[in-house]
């Protein structure tokens, strides 16, 4: 059995309608440890974000309190996407709208890490930055449009796309909750 050299990094900001405390969320809240759970089962799952409280809605994003922040790793795309498309994860994507502003910019980015390293909340927001301003690239990247495992450097130049991995797997169109 041989060990990849890289795992994928996803991060997924989303912006709350309320506080994660009122009747509006409740759903949300109820759903989070058994999805969390699942997730941590998994085929392909590596890692996820989170604090004592065993998920990372109490993890502060930077600049807006009413942001929650997912991150995890995962063994490949196919191992994440399998997961986001399938039981409560997916009947809670479609409720998304529900609890979660609808927002114009990328605030879910993919990306690879050496496999053992995990991706910290500022290198997350870096690469979403990254997304928004170069598009899809090696560096940051979306399920739509991928890219093979390995290392790679931010852009510098105007926003040129290279060649990338078709998808071949349906994609929400703002991945919330991915």
């Amino acid at each position: 059995m041989t060990t990849a050299a890289y795992e994928l990094a996803q991060v997924n900001i989303s912006r709350l309608q309320a506080p994660l405390d009122s009747p509006q969320l409740k759903d949300f809240v109820d759903a989070l440890d058994p999805v969390n759970a699942v997730a941590d089962r998994a085929p392909g799952f590596v890692w996820r974000l989170q604090s004592d409280s065993g998920n990372a809605t109490d993890i502060p994003v930077p600049g807006d309190e009413w942001l929650i922040i997912n991150m995890s790793v995962w063994r490949d795309t196919d191992a994440l996407t399998a997961f986001m498309y399938q039981g409560q994860h997916r009947e809670l994507m479609s409720r998304r709208r529900e609890w979660f502003e609808r927002l114009s910019e990328a605030m879910t980015a993919l990306w690879w890490v050496p496999a053992g390293r995990r991706p910290t909340v500022a290198e997350a927001e870096e690469r979403i930055l990254h997304l928004r301003a170069h598009g899809p690239t090696p560096y940051a990247f979306t399920l739509r449009t991928s890219f093979p495992a390995g290392p790679a450097e931010p852009s510098t130049g105007p926003n040129v796309l290279p060649e990338a991995e078709p998808a071949s797997k349906p994609v929400a169109p703002d991945g919330v909750l991915s």
